[in-house]
């Protein structure tokens, strides 16, 4: 069993409230969770309205699928997410 992991970092320039980065959010996480089998979620910066840290795992039974399937996910997240991505961390 092998597993990657990454670390994304986007900025919500729009975003007035928690409530706009929340909505970012969940469109994102909800996108990704319904085409990719993968575990995400908000990892840090909860109290910053502009900026959204999301964190991705996935789990493959050989090492390069899993590496090519998050380098997939973070692709489809930069062309859907609402926001601009500033850093990866894989």
């Amino acid at each position: 069993m092998h597993t990657a992991s990454a670390r994304l970092v986007f900025y919500i320039p729009y975003a007035a409230s928690l409530k706009d980065k929340r909505r970012v959010c969940r469109s994102l996480v909800d996108k990704v969770r319904n085409r990719f089998n993968a575990a995400i979620a908000e990892v840090d910066t909860q109290d910053v309205h502009r900026t959204l840290t999301i964190g991705i795992a996935v789990v493959s039974g050989q090492s390069g699928q899993a590496q090519i399937m998050l380098d997939e996910i973070v692709r489809y997240m930069e062309e859907q997410a609402d926001a601009e991505l500033i850093e990866v961390e894989i």
